[in-house]
């Protein structure tokens, strides 16, 4: 029984200080400019997989399909 509280009580510290990490780092934007253009780049990525998703799903369009599918 000892052992299952050290278990529980060591994953609620580990918990508790992965929290304060968390809150402690905040949701600051990057500082330098290595950082800043990863960003960019993820955020142009995401933004044209949107637009490329939204175009196959409107144009009634399957990835892989070779022709619009006929209701």
């Amino acid at each position: 029984m000892l052992e299952i509280g050290l278990l529980f009580g060591g994953l609620a510290g580990i918990v508790v200080v992965l929290v304060v990490v968390l809150l402690r780092r905040g949701n600051r934007p990057t500082e330098n400019a290595d950082g800043l253009l990863v960003e960019q780049a993820r955020r142009i990525h995401a933004q044209e997989e949107r637009a490329r998703i939204t175009g196959v799903a409107v144009n009634g369009f399957l990835p892989g399909d070779s022709a619009p599918r006929r209701p």
